[in-house]
């Protein structure tokens, strides 16, 4: 960690967990060269959820890669973890020297455009390490990413920037939702990764 950018040390949230967003960490010629391998090279299947017993299919598309072919369960549907290709691990590798964490999967999310988002939520699911932590690598276009307290309803906005890292931590995911919210304004595609940790 950079000890003179202060904004690396700053938690983003007022209260109830922990989130550190480090901006750009590549330059914006790597950020573009992975998005375009992250979006050929991908094995990118559109998700589904069950919502009130009924199977959804979304526009956004996802992939979910690790160590092992760990099950994945949220939404009411699991995937299987294809292994890691060489972008993959090349990303994994920089994300666990910034942050000094470990992780052992990663789910990736495309956005066509920026009417594609991701309603508010946390990431409880019972497969993840309690409390760990979620590294989001941003590609693509900027979007906004949002956090809402569960109780007070307190809002915190960042703009995420391509080649950007955000991480959220702590007590983040049983205090706080977070969202990505549609916008009309942006017209492509965003790619998003989050390494996590599955307990084994």
């Amino acid at each position: 960690m950079d000890l003179f950018n202060t904004e690396l040390t700053t938690n983003r949230l007022p209260f109830d967990g922990e989130v550190y967003y480090y901006g750009p960490i590549m330059s914006i010629a790597q950020a573009q060269d992975y998005y375009e391998k992250l979006l050929k090279n991908i094995e990118w299947e559109n998700d589904k959820a069950i919502i009130f017993g009924k199977l959804i299919i979304t526009k956004r598309k996802v992939a979910w890669y690790g160590n092992k072919p760990f099950n994945y369960t949220y939404s009411k549907t699991t995937k299987s973890a294809l292994p890691w290709n060489k972008e993959l691990l090349e990303l994994k590798k920089l994300v666990e020297l910034k942050t000094g964490e470990t992780f052992n999967s990663c789910l990736l999310n495309l956005y066509h455009s920026g009417e594609e988002g991701m309603a508010w939520h946390s990431d409880g699911e019972k497969d993840l390490k309690k409390n760990g932590a979620i590294a989001s690598l941003s590609f693509g276009a900027e979007r906004k990413f949002a956090f809402k307290h569960k109780k007070t309803k307190q809002n915190v906005s960042i703009q995420l920037v391509k080649g950007s890292l955000l991480v959220m931590q702590g007590e983040t995911q049983t205090h706080w939702l977070h969202r990505l919210p549609p916008t009309k304004k942006v017209k492509t595609p965003r790619i998003n990764l989050t390494f996590r940790t599955i307990e084994l």
